[in-house]
């Protein structure tokens, strides 16, 4: 067997030969197949596979993503671990997605799709695409009767991805096992395979990648997989696959994650003093983790819900508390942006890329407006929707229900201009889950009696008739819903009562 090596250039080279001829006896050998020879191999089953070649580095992220998405052994211990005809599949499928850090989902998809017809139509009757590929791996009658796997991950369905074809003879007629996702549920009975076309069945993305396997390239795994199990020898390699996974597995424990977590991630845009690296902080008895701004990165947040005993709403009425108290020590602003939750590990918060609302031909063509209240109207309706984006949901409602005042004589007009005018958004489709939300929170109250009460007051106001918190996760939420339906009653106003358009070029 030829075993290959890279070379300073990054491609294969020759480096040794092994005369396996000359080996006689065989029957107290018993060797394995492991994860680094597999890559190797396959990276030299690939070679001719695209006009550039593939970097050693490629292959080495594709299979760092497919120990880290559960499809090779993890971890240095197991490296010595002889790989499965269920893990060999998996590397062979991760050679299918373009982005090599994909590899380990790529492989999800592909090792889970169905034979159409049931596994009476498949090919030797496998139940899987994987068992397929275990299939040639082991069986010399399948491997001979085989033509060609095609694989793709593209869009096959709505919301599903992925199909193959696999093409091979039977009683000398050339057919094809076509397999699709799980989910295609009508296709996977007795008999679909008969009148099943993929050209018509399947909605296909406009332009799909795949990959082919022929006979050759399972031929020669087959070969390979059997003399790594015949001829005991060491994995390739000095282990260093596994430096980055345990850098990062000693940081999470540093971080305080433990089997079962699941993070909560949140921006924070601050000037507070911040750790310049991920730091696990104490807050009167909870525990989070502080990540720096990064080039990439935004300051961030993250809170182990599971670990907290806390869901998404509570932790981050904590987690405000926290910026509060250091706003206060520092002096400075400190606000908590966007986020998610679920992850087993802290994830890093990207910086927000906001989409530009560009066009080629610009045409614009308005004066100022021309009394001083038509002007701070407009002030204040940009004030709200910046005070929106900026997280401080309190003082968009509050400059919502000033544009109203500004074409009302005193407090009664203007509760009674909200009462007269909230039919308006009710007719409003996109408000629909708002003022579902919106009714069940203001219970009996009338909805102008709420606004003015438990929204203007409750904002404007500290004392007796107010115990707002802009920490508390619940009030948020509950002034959000009130901001979506104020915001429109406040345009609306605008264009009513001070017949301001919103088009760029109608010359008022």
């Amino acid at each position: 067997m030829a075993v290959m090596k890279w070379n300073a250039t990054g491609k294969f080279m020759c480096a040794t030969s092994v005369a396996r001829a000359t080996i006689s006896d065989l029957s107290d050998l018993r060797g394995a197949m492991y994860a680094k020879n597999l890559e190797r191999i396959l990276a030299l089953l690939c070679e001719k596979s695209d006009v550039s070649y593939s970097p050693a580095q490629e292959y080495d992220e594709r299979f760092n993503a497919l120990r880290g998405y559960g499809q090779l052994p993890r971890g240095r211990e197991r490296r010595e671990q002889e790989l499965s005809n269920k893990e060999i599949a998996a590397a062979v499928f991760g050679l299918v997605a373009t982005r090599p850090s994909w590899a380990g989902h790529v492989a999800i998809i592909l090792e889970g799709l169905r034979p159409v017809g049931g596994a009476g139509a498949s090919f030797f009757e496998a139940a899987t695409l994987s068992e397929a590929v275990g299939v040639l791996l082991t069986n010399e009658t399948a491997r001979k009767s085989f033509i060609r796997l095609s694989v793709t991950v593209a869009e096959t369905g709505v919301n599903s991805n992925g199909g193959a074809e696999l093409v091979y003879e039977h009683d000398g007629k050339k057919r094809i096992a076509y397999f699709v996702p799980a989910m295609a549920s009508s296709l996977l009975q007795p008999g679909c395979e008969v009148v099943y076309d993929p050209d018509r069945d399947r909605l296909p993305a406009s332009a799909m990648r795949g990959m082919s396997f022929n006979q050759q390239f399972f031929q020669d795994l087959a070969v390979e997989c059997k003399w790594a199990r015949l001829i005991p020898v060491a994995p390739e390699g000095d282990g260093s696959e596994y430096d980055e996974e345990e850098a990062k597995q000693s940081l999470w424990r540093k971080l305080g994650v433990i089997p079962g977590s699941r993070f909560l991630n949140m921006a924070a845009d601050n000037h507070i003093t911040w750790p310049g690296e991920a730091t696990l902080v104490k807050f009167d008895g909870y525990h989070f983790v502080l990540m720096p701004r990064t080039k990439d990165n935004v300051q961030s947040v993250h809170m182990d819900l599971m670990a907290n005993r806390l869901d998404d709403g509570s932790a981050t009425t904590v987690i405000r508390r926290f910026l509060s108290v250091m706003a206060w020590c520092d002096d400075n602003f400190a606000t908590l942006g966007f986020g998610w939750s679920g992850n087993p590990v802290p994830v890093p918060v990207a910086k927000p890329e906001l989409a530009f609302r560009t066009t080629p031909h610009y045409i614009f063509d308005r004066k100022m407006p021309s009394t001083p209240a038509a002007r701070r109207a407009l002030a204040l309706y940009r004030e709200a929707l910046n005070a929106e984006h900026g997280a401080l949901i309190s003082y968009a409602v509050l400059n919502y229900y000033k544009i109203i005042e500004l074409t009302q004589r005193d407090r009664g007009a203007t509760k009674n201009w909200f009462r007269d005018n909230f039919a308006y958004a009710r007719r409003l489709v996109h408000l629909k889950r708002s003022l579902d939300d919106f009714d069940k929170l203001r219970g009996a109250i009338e909805p102008h009696e709420y606004i003015y009460k438990s929204c203007r007051i409750a904002v404007a106001h500290a004392g007796k008739d107010s115990e707002s918190d802009p920490d508390d996760a619940k009030e948020l939420l509950r002034l959000h819903a009130a901001a979506d339906i104020m915001q429109a009653l406040a345009r609306h106003c605008i264009e009513v009562e001070f017949k301001i358009s919103d088009c760029r070029f109608d010359g008022t």
